[in-house]
């Protein structure tokens, strides 16, 4: 709901709440879940945090510092990381997405995170709006989290495979670089539309002082996209379907 003196949402902000709050609808008490990071999962954790005032009963743990500061702002109870911790469900907002529910993720700098906590879930809903959607990936760059020190050698490699890396810096100030939470670099690489992205995935995984890459793959079971005007449920390979279909995580 939007406080009476809040500024209008923006058709795409609204599109976002709109698949927020399809997947806060499927969230059960006693799930563990895992927060995903960006403007997107920003939605779902406001709005996940008023139906937990309202009663609800769940855990989490954040992908990253802003979205652990949000969670415990709007009164989520938040995990400590350990051994043995799952996730019943994530929760995510993409940068682009396939048919196929291959991902590009880490424009929000949280990437590692993210793979970390999304592979340890047996679960991962993405929520995006409309224009996240592609047919196929790489017109959003690729990010990667690098190792400080290995920097110019990552540069070097990701150039011989045509994916011209630049170094991502801060908006206010053009001379400093930006760091994840882990205080890595983040590097956007340029490659176009990605042909086939399993293989570019193994060859990233390759280069020494790559900590973690942007594509996500055979995590996302499914996501709810916006288009023309409705929460729509894709699966991988699948038409679309209404989210109103689904009384339970599709």
């Amino acid at each position: 709901m939007t406080a009476p003196n809040a500024p209008a949402l923006s058709p795409q902000e609204q599109e976002k709440a709109q698949a927020a709050a399809a997947a806060v609808g499927w969230v059960r008490d006693g799930m563990v879940l895992g927060l995903g990071t960006g403007t997107t999962s920003a939605h779902f954790i406001t709005q996940l945090g008023e139906r937990v005032r309202q009663g609800l009963k769940v855990q989490g743990l954040a992908t990253s510092v802003a979205s652990e500061a949000l969670a415990r702002q709007v009164g989520i109870p938040l995990l400590e990381p350990r051994r043995g911790l799952t996730f019943d469900l994530a929760v995510d907002g993409a940068d682009e997405l396939d048919p196929e529910l291959r991902l590009i993720k880490g424009g929000g700098g949280a990437l590692l995170r993210e793979k970390v906590l999304e592979t340890a879930s047996r679960y991962l809903l993405v929520i995006a709006d409309s224009s996240k959607l592609v047919p196929r990936l790489g017109r959003f760059p690729l990010p990667l989290e690098v190792v400080p020190f290995a920097l110019p050698w990552v540069l070097d490699a990701v150039e011989k495979l045509g994916g011209a890396p630049a170094l991502r810096m801060a908006k206010d100030d053009p001379s400093a670089p930006v760091y994840s939470d882990q205080k890595n670099l983040l590097v956007d690489c340029h490659f176009g539309q990605i042909a086939d992205a399993e293989r570019l995935a193994a060859q990233l995984k390759t280069i020494p002082g790559i900590v973690e890459h942007g594509l996500f793959l055979g995590l996302a079971q499914a996501a709810v996209i916006i288009q023309d005007g409705q929460a729509q449920v894709l699966r991988p390979g699948q038409s679309a379907r209404p989210a109103t279909e689904f009384a339970e995580l599709p």
